[in-house]
Protein backbone atom coordinates (compact mmCIF):
# COMPACT_ATOMS: atom_id res chain seq x y z
CA UNK A 1 0.00 0.00 0.00
CA UNK A 2 1.51 3.50 -1.01
CA UNK A 3 -0.12 6.68 0.69
CA UNK A 4 1.63 9.59 -0.46
CA UNK A 5 0.51 13.32 -0.06
CA UNK A 6 1.45 15.85 -2.65
CA UNK A 7 1.41 18.92 -0.96
CA UNK A 8 1.67 22.38 -2.41
CA UNK A 9 2.78 24.81 -0.11
CA UNK A 10 1.51 28.13 -1.91
CA UNK A 11 -1.75 26.72 -1.93
CA UNK A 12 -1.33 25.25 1.55
CA UNK A 13 -2.79 22.19 -0.41
CA UNK A 14 -2.79 18.25 0.26
CA UNK A 15 -3.73 16.12 -2.45
CA UNK A 16 -3.10 12.17 -2.59
CA UNK A 17 -1.82 9.57 -4.35
CA UNK A 18 -3.12 6.04 -2.66
CA UNK A 19 -2.35 2.78 -4.41
CA UNK A 20 -2.55 -0.47 -3.74
CA UNK A 21 -2.04 -3.94 -5.34
CA UNK A 22 -2.33 -2.24 -9.16
CA UNK A 23 -4.54 0.16 -8.45
CA UNK A 24 -5.02 3.62 -7.79
CA UNK A 25 -7.13 6.89 -5.79
CA UNK A 26 -6.39 10.44 -6.09
CA UNK A 27 -8.07 12.42 -3.39
CA UNK A 28 -8.47 16.57 -3.96
CA UNK A 29 -6.49 16.67 -7.34
CA UNK A 30 -4.79 19.59 -8.36
CA UNK A 31 -5.55 21.38 -11.87
CA UNK A 32 -2.64 20.23 -13.31
CA UNK A 33 -2.70 16.22 -13.49
CA UNK A 34 0.47 14.90 -15.25
CA UNK A 35 2.66 13.98 -12.02
CA UNK A 36 -0.68 11.85 -10.97
CA UNK A 37 -0.70 10.16 -14.17
CA UNK A 38 2.97 9.44 -14.36
CA UNK A 39 3.39 8.01 -11.22
CA UNK A 40 0.76 5.77 -11.71
CA UNK A 41 2.30 4.44 -15.56
CA UNK A 42 5.75 4.20 -13.36
CA UNK A 43 4.55 1.94 -10.72
CA UNK A 44 2.37 -0.14 -13.42
CA UNK A 45 -0.99 1.54 -11.31
CA UNK A 46 -4.14 1.96 -13.34
CA UNK A 47 -6.34 5.05 -11.58
CA UNK A 48 -9.50 4.17 -10.89
CA UNK A 49 -11.08 6.80 -8.26
CA UNK A 50 -10.61 10.13 -8.31
CA UNK A 51 -11.93 10.93 -4.37
CA UNK A 52 -13.19 14.63 -4.15
CA UNK A 53 -13.56 15.73 -0.34
CA UNK A 54 -16.04 18.29 -1.46
CA UNK A 55 -16.78 21.35 -3.85
CA UNK A 56 -13.45 23.24 -2.88
CA UNK A 57 -13.49 26.90 -2.87
CA UNK A 58 -10.23 28.19 -2.99
CA UNK A 59 -8.77 26.23 -5.89
CA UNK A 60 -10.06 24.45 -8.81
CA UNK A 61 -9.58 20.47 -8.86
CA UNK A 62 -8.17 18.24 -11.37
CA UNK A 63 -10.81 16.00 -11.46
CA UNK A 64 -12.56 16.83 -14.38
CA UNK A 65 -9.19 16.50 -16.27
CA UNK A 66 -8.41 13.57 -14.63
CA UNK A 67 -11.22 11.49 -15.45
CA UNK A 68 -11.09 12.41 -19.06
CA UNK A 69 -7.65 11.52 -19.46
CA UNK A 70 -7.58 8.21 -17.15
CA UNK A 71 -11.32 7.41 -17.39
CA UNK A 72 -11.59 6.87 -13.41
CA UNK A 73 -14.42 7.51 -11.94
CA UNK A 74 -14.81 10.97 -9.85
CA UNK A 75 -16.44 10.11 -6.79
CA UNK A 76 -18.46 13.13 -4.52
CA UNK A 77 -20.02 12.83 -1.07
CA UNK A 78 -23.77 12.94 -0.04
CA UNK A 79 -25.78 15.95 -1.69
CA UNK A 80 -23.08 17.00 -4.03
CA UNK A 81 -24.56 17.76 -7.55
CA UNK A 82 -22.31 18.33 -10.96
CA UNK A 83 -22.87 18.82 -14.42
CA UNK A 84 -20.63 16.43 -15.31
CA UNK A 85 -20.59 12.53 -14.96
CA UNK A 86 -19.83 11.64 -11.04
CA UNK A 87 -20.66 8.81 -8.74
CA UNK A 88 -22.78 10.42 -5.74
CA UNK A 89 -21.39 8.01 -2.61
CA UNK A 90 -24.09 7.00 -0.31
CA UNK A 91 -23.63 7.58 3.49
CA UNK A 92 -21.00 5.10 4.19
CA UNK A 93 -20.65 3.19 1.08
CA UNK A 94 -17.38 1.52 0.47
CA UNK A 95 -14.75 1.87 -2.72
CA UNK A 96 -12.38 -1.14 -3.37
CA UNK A 97 -9.02 0.12 -4.28
CA UNK A 98 -6.91 -2.96 -4.70
CA UNK A 99 -6.52 -4.79 -1.42
CA UNK A 100 -7.82 -2.03 0.80
CA UNK A 101 -10.84 0.22 1.26
CA UNK A 102 -12.14 3.55 1.14
CA UNK A 103 -15.16 4.21 2.98
CA UNK A 104 -17.40 7.57 2.07
CA UNK A 105 -18.22 9.35 5.24
CA UNK A 106 -20.72 12.09 5.49
CA UNK A 107 -19.35 14.93 7.48
CA UNK A 108 -21.67 17.34 6.49
CA UNK A 109 -20.69 21.40 8.30
CA UNK A 110 -17.97 23.12 6.48
CA UNK A 111 -20.05 22.35 3.30
CA UNK A 112 -23.38 20.28 2.92
CA UNK A 113 -21.42 17.48 0.51
CA UNK A 114 -18.39 17.11 2.80
CA UNK A 115 -16.92 13.91 3.10
CA UNK A 116 -14.29 12.32 5.14
CA UNK A 117 -13.02 9.19 3.43
CA UNK A 118 -11.30 6.49 5.86
CA UNK A 119 -8.92 3.99 4.14
CA UNK A 120 -8.84 -0.06 5.77
CA UNK A 121 -6.27 -1.89 5.17
CA UNK A 122 -6.77 -5.26 4.08
CA UNK A 123 -7.43 -6.90 7.36
CA UNK A 124 -10.22 -4.08 7.86
CA UNK A 125 -8.16 -2.36 10.26
CA UNK A 126 -8.78 1.86 10.03
CA UNK A 127 -5.65 3.24 8.61
CA UNK A 128 -6.26 6.74 7.74
CA UNK A 129 -9.04 9.87 7.22
CA UNK A 130 -8.63 11.90 4.56
CA UNK A 131 -10.60 14.63 6.02
CA UNK A 132 -11.21 17.57 3.30
CA UNK A 133 -11.81 20.81 5.25
CA UNK A 134 -13.67 19.09 7.94
CA UNK A 135 -10.40 18.19 9.85
CA UNK A 136 -7.37 20.22 9.78
CA UNK A 137 -4.43 20.16 11.86
CA UNK A 138 -5.21 22.28 14.75
CA UNK A 139 -8.42 23.44 14.03
CA UNK A 140 -11.98 22.53 11.88
CA UNK A 141 -13.33 23.97 8.49
CA UNK A 142 -14.66 27.19 8.15
CA UNK A 143 -18.30 26.83 8.32
CA UNK A 144 -19.55 30.18 6.32
CA UNK A 145 -18.82 29.10 2.99
CA UNK A 146 -21.79 27.06 1.74
CA UNK A 147 -24.63 29.77 3.38
CA UNK A 148 -27.86 29.69 0.65
CA UNK A 149 -30.02 32.74 0.33
CA UNK A 150 -30.55 33.11 4.42
CA UNK A 151 -31.95 29.20 3.82
CA UNK A 152 -28.88 28.01 6.50
CA UNK A 153 -26.41 29.81 8.44
CA UNK A 154 -23.23 29.73 9.20
CA UNK A 155 -24.40 28.46 12.67
CA UNK A 156 -26.64 25.61 11.10
CA UNK A 157 -23.77 24.52 9.33
CA UNK A 158 -21.48 24.84 12.68
CA UNK A 159 -23.88 22.51 14.23
CA UNK A 160 -23.65 20.19 11.62
CA UNK A 161 -19.91 20.37 11.35
CA UNK A 162 -20.39 19.29 15.52
CA UNK A 163 -22.23 16.53 14.99
CA UNK A 164 -20.16 15.08 12.17
CA UNK A 165 -16.86 15.25 14.03
CA UNK A 166 -18.42 13.65 16.77
CA UNK A 167 -20.62 10.68 15.32
CA UNK A 168 -18.32 10.29 13.10
CA UNK A 169 -14.44 10.88 13.44
CA UNK A 170 -13.81 11.22 17.03
CA UNK A 171 -15.08 7.97 18.03
CA UNK A 172 -12.39 6.43 15.35
CA UNK A 173 -9.04 4.94 17.20
CA UNK A 174 -6.57 6.88 18.00
CA UNK A 175 -3.85 5.65 16.24
CA UNK A 176 -5.77 6.73 12.75
CA UNK A 177 -3.80 8.93 10.62
CA UNK A 178 -5.32 12.39 9.69
CA UNK A 179 -4.35 13.58 6.20
CA UNK A 180 -6.28 16.78 5.46
CA UNK A 181 -6.73 18.98 2.69
CA UNK A 182 -5.13 22.08 3.98
CA UNK A 183 -2.67 23.49 6.49
CA UNK A 184 -1.56 26.75 7.84
CA UNK A 185 -1.72 29.63 5.40
CA UNK A 186 -5.47 28.35 3.98
CA UNK A 187 -7.70 30.85 4.09
CA UNK A 188 -10.53 27.34 4.81
CA UNK A 189 -9.69 27.76 8.36
CA UNK A 190 -8.25 30.08 11.27
CA UNK A 191 -5.68 28.21 13.50
CA UNK A 192 -4.10 25.17 11.40
CA UNK A 193 -0.86 23.69 12.90
CA UNK A 194 2.61 24.28 10.40
CA UNK A 195 2.45 20.64 10.17
CA UNK A 196 0.48 18.15 7.23
CA UNK A 197 0.00 14.86 9.01
CA UNK A 198 -0.73 13.96 12.55
CA UNK A 199 -2.98 11.24 14.32
CA UNK A 200 -6.03 11.81 15.27
CA UNK A 201 -5.05 10.84 19.13
CA UNK A 202 -2.93 14.02 19.60
CA UNK A 203 -6.04 16.53 17.46
CA UNK A 204 -7.98 14.68 20.43
CA UNK A 205 -5.67 16.31 22.86
CA UNK A 206 -5.04 19.48 21.51
CA UNK A 207 -7.55 20.40 18.39
CA UNK A 208 -9.64 23.24 20.47
CA UNK A 209 -12.90 21.91 18.26
CA UNK A 210 -12.36 18.09 19.42
CA UNK A 211 -12.72 18.87 23.13
CA UNK A 212 -14.71 15.67 24.98
CA UNK A 213 -16.66 18.29 27.31
CA UNK A 214 -17.68 20.80 24.39
CA UNK A 215 -20.68 21.54 24.53
CA UNK A 216 -22.58 22.20 20.71
CA UNK A 217 -23.16 26.00 21.57
CA UNK A 218 -19.50 26.36 22.73
CA UNK A 219 -18.50 25.03 19.73
CA UNK A 220 -20.48 26.99 17.41
CA UNK A 221 -19.31 29.97 19.10
CA UNK A 222 -15.75 29.11 18.67
CA UNK A 223 -15.65 27.78 15.28
CA UNK A 224 -17.52 31.19 14.29
CA UNK A 225 -15.47 33.36 15.89
CA UNK A 226 -13.01 35.92 14.48
CA UNK A 227 -13.95 34.65 10.93
CA UNK A 228 -13.10 37.05 8.16
CA UNK A 229 -15.01 37.56 5.03
CA UNK A 230 -14.14 34.16 2.49
CA UNK A 231 -12.10 36.02 -0.45
CA UNK A 232 -14.18 37.04 -3.59
CA UNK A 233 -12.81 34.12 -5.93
CA UNK A 234 -14.11 31.44 -3.33
CA UNK A 235 -18.15 31.26 -5.34
CA UNK A 236 -16.50 31.44 -8.66
CA UNK A 237 -13.79 28.63 -7.85
CA UNK A 238 -17.09 26.25 -6.37
CA UNK A 239 -18.47 27.02 -9.55
CA UNK A 240 -16.14 25.53 -12.03
CA UNK A 241 -15.37 22.37 -9.93
CA UNK A 242 -19.05 21.43 -9.69
CA UNK A 243 -19.37 22.55 -13.15
CA UNK A 244 -16.13 22.01 -15.20
CA UNK A 245 -13.77 24.18 -17.28
CA UNK A 246 -11.38 24.40 -19.69
CA UNK A 247 -8.44 21.64 -20.42
CA UNK A 248 -5.31 22.80 -18.64
CA UNK A 249 -3.95 22.25 -21.72
CA UNK A 250 -5.83 24.98 -23.66
CA UNK A 251 -5.38 27.00 -21.13
CA UNK A 252 -1.28 26.95 -21.20
CA UNK A 253 -1.06 26.41 -25.08
CA UNK A 254 -3.49 29.80 -25.09
CA UNK A 255 -1.36 31.71 -22.14
CA UNK A 256 1.74 30.85 -23.61
CA UNK A 257 1.40 33.20 -26.41
CA UNK A 258 4.81 35.40 -26.21
CA UNK A 259 4.60 38.70 -27.19
CA UNK A 260 6.99 41.34 -28.53
CA UNK A 261 7.02 44.64 -26.71
CA UNK A 262 5.26 46.89 -29.51
CA UNK A 263 2.89 43.85 -29.65
CA UNK A 264 2.09 43.47 -25.84
CA UNK A 265 1.34 47.16 -25.40
CA UNK A 266 -1.45 47.49 -28.74
CA UNK A 267 -2.91 44.24 -26.89
CA UNK A 268 -3.18 45.91 -23.40
CA UNK A 269 -4.67 49.06 -24.89
CA UNK A 270 -7.18 47.00 -27.20
CA UNK A 271 -8.13 44.86 -24.24
CA UNK A 272 -9.64 44.62 -20.97
CA UNK A 273 -6.49 42.64 -19.70
CA UNK A 274 -4.61 43.67 -16.98
CA UNK A 275 -0.73 43.70 -17.24
CA UNK A 276 0.26 41.21 -14.31
CA UNK A 277 4.10 41.89 -13.06
CA UNK A 278 5.44 38.74 -11.33
CA UNK A 279 8.85 39.03 -10.85
CA UNK A 280 10.48 39.42 -7.63
CA UNK A 281 8.94 42.99 -5.48
CA UNK A 282 12.57 44.51 -5.72
CA UNK A 283 12.73 44.45 -9.38
CA UNK A 284 9.73 45.88 -9.83
CA UNK A 285 10.36 48.58 -7.46
CA UNK A 286 13.33 49.67 -9.67
CA UNK A 287 11.21 49.53 -13.12
CA UNK A 288 7.62 48.19 -14.48
CA UNK A 289 5.01 48.88 -16.90
CA UNK A 290 3.04 51.84 -16.00
CA UNK A 291 -0.55 51.16 -14.51
CA UNK A 292 0.91 46.98 -14.17
CA UNK A 293 -0.28 44.88 -11.27
CA UNK A 294 2.68 43.04 -9.04
CA UNK A 295 1.71 39.68 -7.22
CA UNK A 296 5.62 37.81 -7.47
CA UNK A 297 5.46 34.33 -7.25
CA UNK A 298 7.72 34.10 -4.76
CA UNK A 299 5.18 34.40 -2.60
CA UNK A 300 1.68 33.62 -1.57
CA UNK A 301 1.18 34.42 -5.02
CA UNK A 302 -2.36 32.64 -6.44
CA UNK A 303 -4.31 32.99 -3.27
CA UNK A 304 -3.10 36.76 -3.27
CA UNK A 305 -4.02 37.19 -6.78
CA UNK A 306 -7.84 35.85 -6.03
CA UNK A 307 -8.01 37.82 -3.52
CA UNK A 308 -6.55 41.14 -5.44
CA UNK A 309 -7.75 40.42 -8.96
CA UNK A 310 -10.95 38.28 -7.69
CA UNK A 311 -12.66 37.77 -10.89
CA UNK A 312 -11.60 34.87 -12.86
CA UNK A 313 -12.95 35.60 -15.96
CA UNK A 314 -10.44 38.43 -15.88
CA UNK A 315 -8.07 38.32 -18.95
CA UNK A 316 -4.60 39.10 -18.01
CA UNK A 317 -1.15 39.63 -19.80
CA UNK A 318 1.87 38.36 -18.16
CA UNK A 319 5.33 39.86 -17.39
CA UNK A 320 7.46 36.84 -16.05
CA UNK A 321 11.08 36.14 -15.11
CA UNK A 322 13.06 34.03 -17.82
CA UNK A 323 11.87 30.55 -17.80
CA UNK A 324 8.98 30.69 -15.07
CA UNK A 325 5.90 32.12 -18.02
CA UNK A 326 4.31 28.10 -17.90
CA UNK A 327 4.65 28.60 -13.47
CA UNK A 328 2.73 31.24 -13.73
CA UNK A 329 0.24 30.27 -15.85
CA UNK A 330 -0.13 27.33 -13.70
CA UNK A 331 -0.45 28.60 -10.88
CA UNK A 332 -3.11 31.04 -11.93
CA UNK A 333 -5.03 28.13 -13.70
CA UNK A 334 -4.95 26.59 -10.11
CA UNK A 335 -7.16 29.15 -8.73
CA UNK A 336 -9.35 29.75 -11.50
CA UNK A 337 -7.48 31.92 -13.34
CA UNK A 338 -7.38 30.59 -17.03
CA UNK A 339 -7.56 33.82 -19.66
CA UNK A 340 -3.98 34.39 -19.76
CA UNK A 341 -3.76 35.59 -23.35
CA UNK A 342 -0.22 36.32 -23.53
CA UNK A 343 3.10 37.17 -22.23
CA UNK A 344 5.48 39.67 -22.91
CA UNK A 345 8.47 38.03 -24.48
CA UNK A 346 11.63 38.99 -23.39
CA UNK A 347 10.16 40.12 -20.48
CA UNK A 348 10.49 43.44 -18.73
CA UNK A 349 14.45 43.84 -20.20
CA UNK A 350 12.71 43.71 -23.49
CA UNK A 351 10.06 46.61 -22.84
CA UNK A 352 12.74 48.96 -22.05
CA UNK A 353 15.24 48.41 -24.51
CA UNK A 354 12.13 48.85 -26.81
CA UNK A 355 11.95 52.31 -25.00
CA UNK A 356 8.73 51.95 -23.66
CA UNK A 357 7.55 54.03 -21.12
CA UNK A 358 8.49 53.05 -17.23
CA UNK A 359 7.48 53.75 -13.94
CA UNK A 360 9.45 52.96 -10.44
CA UNK A 361 8.28 52.89 -6.79
CA UNK A 362 9.43 55.27 -4.25
CA UNK A 363 11.50 53.59 -1.62
CA UNK A 364 13.06 54.50 1.86
CA UNK A 365 15.25 52.46 4.24
CA UNK A 366 14.85 52.67 8.08
CA UNK A 367 17.54 55.11 8.06
CA UNK A 368 15.56 57.20 5.84
CA UNK A 369 12.54 56.26 7.92
CA UNK A 370 13.78 57.29 10.66
CA UNK A 371 14.80 60.28 9.76
CA UNK A 372 11.91 61.58 8.56
CA UNK A 373 10.08 60.82 11.47
CA UNK A 374 12.35 62.36 13.66
CA UNK A 375 11.55 65.62 11.30
CA UNK A 376 7.84 64.70 11.95
CA UNK A 377 6.64 62.31 14.25
CA UNK A 378 2.89 62.60 12.59
CA UNK A 379 4.32 61.64 9.09
CA UNK A 380 1.50 59.65 7.48
CA UNK A 381 2.13 55.91 8.02
CA UNK A 382 -0.13 53.28 6.30
CA UNK A 383 0.18 49.67 7.80
CA UNK A 384 -1.29 46.78 5.27
CA UNK A 385 -0.57 43.48 6.97
CA UNK A 386 -3.21 41.76 8.80
CA UNK A 387 -5.36 42.94 12.10
CA UNK A 388 -3.73 40.39 14.04
CA UNK A 389 -0.10 41.38 13.18
CA UNK A 390 -0.76 44.84 13.53
CA UNK A 391 -2.55 44.55 17.14
CA UNK A 392 0.57 42.39 17.96
CA UNK A 393 3.15 45.49 17.21
CA UNK A 394 2.78 48.78 14.70
CA UNK A 395 4.34 52.17 14.71
CA UNK A 396 2.80 54.87 16.30
CA UNK A 397 -0.03 56.39 14.77
CA UNK A 398 0.58 54.03 11.73
CA UNK A 399 -3.06 54.05 10.29
CA UNK A 400 -4.17 50.15 9.13
CA UNK A 401 -5.40 49.31 5.88
CA UNK A 402 -5.05 45.31 5.29
CA UNK A 403 -4.23 44.41 1.87
CA UNK A 404 -7.42 42.10 1.20
CA UNK A 405 -9.37 45.60 1.63
CA UNK A 406 -7.42 48.01 -0.51
CA UNK A 407 -9.25 47.98 -2.67
CA UNK A 408 -12.37 48.77 -1.44
CA UNK A 409 -10.72 52.00 0.63
CA UNK A 410 -9.02 54.16 -1.76
CA UNK A 411 -10.55 57.06 -0.15
CA UNK A 412 -8.95 56.49 2.91
CA UNK A 413 -5.51 56.71 2.06
CA UNK A 414 -3.64 60.42 2.50
CA UNK A 415 -3.39 62.76 -0.08
CA UNK A 416 0.39 64.19 1.11
CA UNK A 417 3.00 61.99 0.24
CA UNK A 418 2.86 58.72 3.35
CA UNK A 419 4.75 55.64 4.10
CA UNK A 420 3.49 52.00 3.49
CA UNK A 421 4.66 48.55 4.80
CA UNK A 422 3.98 45.28 5.13
CA UNK A 423 5.97 42.71 7.23
CA UNK A 424 8.69 42.12 4.57
CA UNK A 425 8.15 43.97 1.77
CA UNK A 426 6.16 41.74 -0.43
CA UNK A 427 2.34 42.81 0.34
CA UNK A 428 3.22 46.45 0.63
CA UNK A 429 4.61 46.42 -3.48
CA UNK A 430 1.40 44.68 -4.19
CA UNK A 431 -0.33 47.38 -2.45
CA UNK A 432 1.57 50.11 -4.35
CA UNK A 433 1.05 48.49 -7.53
CA UNK A 434 -2.80 48.90 -7.02
CA UNK A 435 -2.65 51.92 -5.77
CA UNK A 436 -0.45 53.26 -8.80
CA UNK A 437 -3.32 51.47 -11.15
CA UNK A 438 -5.35 53.78 -9.58
CA UNK A 439 -3.44 57.09 -9.93
CA UNK A 440 -2.47 56.93 -6.57
CA UNK A 441 0.99 57.63 -6.95
CA UNK A 442 2.18 59.33 -3.45
CA UNK A 443 3.22 56.24 -1.44
CA UNK A 444 6.76 55.51 -0.46
CA UNK A 445 7.60 51.85 0.26
CA UNK A 446 9.57 50.98 3.44
CA UNK A 447 12.24 48.68 2.23
CA UNK A 448 12.12 45.76 4.51
CA UNK A 449 8.76 46.13 5.98
CA UNK A 450 8.07 45.73 9.53
CA UNK A 451 10.81 43.37 10.09
CA UNK A 452 13.92 46.12 9.54
CA UNK A 453 11.54 48.43 11.19
CA UNK A 454 11.55 46.32 14.24
CA UNK A 455 15.12 45.74 13.88
CA UNK A 456 16.38 49.24 14.34
CA UNK A 457 15.91 51.52 16.80
CA UNK A 458 12.69 53.37 15.88
CA UNK A 459 10.01 53.02 18.53
CA UNK A 460 6.95 50.93 17.92
CA UNK A 461 3.89 50.22 19.90
CA UNK A 462 3.20 46.58 21.27
CA UNK A 463 -0.05 47.03 23.19
CA UNK A 464 -0.11 43.03 23.77
CA UNK A 465 2.65 43.25 26.06
CA UNK A 466 1.93 46.85 27.93
CA UNK A 467 -1.44 45.23 28.97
Amino acid sequence: MIIEQIYTGCLAQGAYYIESNGEAAIIDPLREVKDYIQKAEINGAKINYIFETHFHADFVSGHVTLAEKTGATIVFGPNAKTTFDALIAEDNQVFKVGNITLTALHTPGHTLESTTYLLKDESGKDIAIFSGDTLFLGDVGRPDLAQKMGSITQDDLAGMLFDSLRTKIMPLSDDVTVYPAHGAGSSCGKNMMKETVDTLGNQKRMNYALRADMTKAEFIAEVTDGLLPPPAYFPLNVKMNKEGYDSIDLVMEKGQTALNPQDFEQVANSTDAIVLDVRNHDEYAKGHIPQSIFIGLDGQFAPWVGAMIADVRQQILLVAPEGRVEEAITRLARVGFDQVIGYLDGGFSAWAAAGKEVDTVSSVDVNGLSDALNGNPHFPVVDVRKESEYETCHLPFAKLIPLDEINSALEHFPSEPFFLHCAGGYRSMIAISILKSRGIHNAININGGFGAIKASAIEIVMPSVQE
